[in-house]
């Protein structure tokens, strides 16, 4: 009863007016907030931009009058807390090393940070995760490698904490690079402490353990779950002692030892979405117990993402490949509604967002294209900001936030939001 509590006065206290998380207030891509522009350019529409100290795929998230946003500069990563109204630093806090396994699409400040609007949560690619209170002080630190061995994913560590009822859980998957097994840990937020750690074995070789995903979590008469995919493989565990409840397979049909994970699972209504390495994307009910492979698959879909998670209205599941193939499925059915269809040519990697009669979806060379949300494709307009964009934007208060290579926009003008345009 006390974990339920708990978790509706989470939910509660996260606004429209806040993206609290990389996906967002609904931890599935999707926000009630109204108001969104559909048109921008780097020069029209734009609240205010600020310059950033490097690039990184992590999304920035918005609490309240809050921006927070993480970034390399120098021989260290940063987590910045910016001013919401018009994108003014108040504090900048060292993270960890900027030394590690970096390339075009990663590097050490690869997971996105996440909030409950008293502390901001940051984990880096190096494994290490601190807690600042709003005010910057530093309230605790975990050191994950150096507790527990060296990360050995083949392309460096990128998943983002889930924090759910006071607990951070942080997933690390891995194989390539190390014999040791993967795991699970549940952090106590106030103090940092380990309330549980548990090993997450799978039957997956050679690439294939690494996943860079973040972990989600499913309702299932009237128990919450936490769900894990990577491996193989996705598993629902117990949120208060880590014990792996069920598990499927069918992420790798083939066994092919290079199909390694990165889209996230999402969950709605008792139902998991587990994308893979493009197909098949699962559908499976929660609540069940032991291999549940077979019993509790409801749908699957062989058309799915690779980099980009999907996202769902709770009605709706848009679907976004990396080469800007779009699908729109039915997401308790999985009837296909739309799709494969084609939006602007590029590679995407950024994950879709619901808002608004919206789904906006931007490729890396920085174009958003955004589409009526519906069973029908429609595209209502094309925003181009000229520079490289990994991060999935954040939508908060009317108004959108998108960081690029080189700088973080806030977008349209909205004036319920409280906020002016300011050129910087």
């Amino acid at each position: 009863m006390k974990t339920a509590i708990l978790h509706v006065c989470l939910v509660a206290s996260a606004s429209a007016a806040d993206w609290p998380q990389w996906r967002g207030p609904q931890w599935t891509g999707a926000s009630p907030d109204q108001g969104l522009p559909t048109k921008w350019s780097a020069t029209e529409n734009v609240a205010w931009s600020v310059d950033l100290p490097g690039h990184s795929a992590a999304t920035p998230i918005v609490f309240g009058d809050t921006v927070y946003v993480t970034a390399p500069e120098g021989d260290s990563v940063q987590l910045l807390s910016l001013d919401r109204r018009d994108g003014k630093v108040r504090w900048k806090k060292t993270l960890g090393p900027a030394a590690g396994h970096a390339h075009r699409k990663h590097n050490m400040s690869s997971p996105s940070p996440v909030t409950d609007g008293r502390n901001v949560y940051a984990m880096t690619g190096s494994g290490v995760l601190k807690v600042f209170a709003a005010d910057g002080r530093e309230l605790w630190t975990r050191d994950f490698p150096g507790e527990y061995g060296a990360f050995g994913l083949n392309w460096g560590y990128a998943s983002s904490p889930l924090l759910l009822d006071g607990v951070l859980y942080v997933p690390v998957l891995h194989g390539m690079k190390t014999d040791a097994p993967s795991y699970v840990v549940a952090v106590d937020a106030a103090n940092g402490k380990n309330r549980w750690k548990v090993d997450r074995p799978t039957p997956a070789v050679q690439e294939a353990p690494d996943a860079y995903t973040t972990p989600t979590f499913v309702k299932a008469a009237g128990k919450t779950e936490i769900v894990v995919t990577g491996g193989d493989v996705v598993t629902g565990h117990d949120p208060a002692t880590g014990k792996e409840l069920w598990r499927s397979s069918g992420l790798n049909p083939t066994n092919d030892p290079w199909y390694r994970i990165v889209a996230s699972p999402i969950a709605v209504d008792g139902l998991v979405i587990a994308p893979t390495k493009r197909k098949p994307m699962l559908a499976l009910k929660g609540g069940g117990r032991g291999d549940v492979t077979s019993s509790h698959r409801v749908w699957s879909y062989d058309a799915g993402p690779d980099v980009p998670t999907p996202a769902t209205d709770g009605t709706l599941l848009y679907v976004l490949d990396d080469k800007g193939l779009v699908s729109c499925l039915d997401v308790k059915t999985g009837q296909v509604l739309y799709g494969p269809q084609r939006i602007a040519v590029g590679t995407y990697s950024a994950s879709p967002v619901v808002a608004d009669g919206k789904v906006y979806m931007v490729s890396e060379d920085g174009l958003t294209t955004v589409l009526k949300a519906g069973p029908k494709f429609e595209v209502l307009g094309e925003n181009a900001l000229g520079d490289t964009t990994l991060a999935t934007p954040a939508v908060a208060g009317g108004q959108i936030f998108i960081r690029t290579a080189k700088k973080l926009y806030c977008l349209g003008l909205n004036k319920r939001a409280g906020y002016s345009q300011l050129s910087r």
